[in-house]
């Protein structure tokens, strides 16, 4: 099966940081754009690619911190979806379907890279104390986007699942092979971490 874009055609795309023109797709352009990619039309594939890479980059860059990681973490996602497309039923949003590939995918490369391991000895972690979370109520996104890149993995990580991404401690712990109560405390220091950046930034 021949996907849109091999490897180096996707590098190329996202390193030179030309963000494609944002365009307005309805549901049922959506739902024809998904029907054409499945009979591996490339035209569709590059404005479904267009449509999604802005936000998929933004998911992949949360998890993986730097852009190299996360641009190949992109680029593997794309060949996911594109190859899984048969098994969307059509049903709830296609972006949230999407979305689940690419969280996937990063966290299989940072299972790989052995980068959650570190889970345990993170959750002891003694340069962080308990506090408040309330400070995190008055930073604008953006910002919170850069101070959670600069997380700890296991804390950027649970904190990216929980948080923003809705897993339960429960489905996080079974996603990283770590213990409910870890999964809970490196929320909570990464919220303090959060914090305290927050407070000297």
């Amino acid at each position: 099966m021949q996907h849109f874009g091999d490897k180096s055609h996707l590098n190329t795309r996202i390193q030179d940081q030309k963000q494609p023109e944002k365009k307005e797709v309805t549901s049922q352009d959506e739902q024809h754009i998904i029907a054409l990619c499945r009979q591996n039309d490339r035209s569709a594939q590059k404005k479904l690619y267009e449509a999604l890479a802005p936000k998929m980059f933004a998911v992949c860059l949360r998890y993986m911190s730097d852009r190299e990681s996360a641009q190949d973490v992109l680029q593997e996602g794309f060949l996911t979806l594109f190859s899984k497309l048969d098994t969307y039923s059509g049903e709830g949003s296609f972006e949230g379907w999407a979305r689940k590939i690419f969280v996937n995918t990063a966290l299989m490369t940072l299972r790989k890279s052995d980068a959650l391991k570190q889970s345990e000895e993170l959750d002891s972690a003694r340069d962080v104390s308990s506090g408040s979370p309330s400070a995190l109520q008055d930073i604008t996104y953006k910002e919170l986007m850069r101070l959670i890149s600069a997380l700890p993995t296991g804390f950027r990580t649970v904190f990216n699942m929980f948080v923003i991404e809705g897993y339960t401690h429960k489905e996080i712990s079974e996603e990283l092979g770590i213990t409910e109560a870890t999964s809970r405390s490196q929320l909570q220091r990464a919220r303090v971490m959060l914090q305290k950046q927050i407070k000297n930034r």
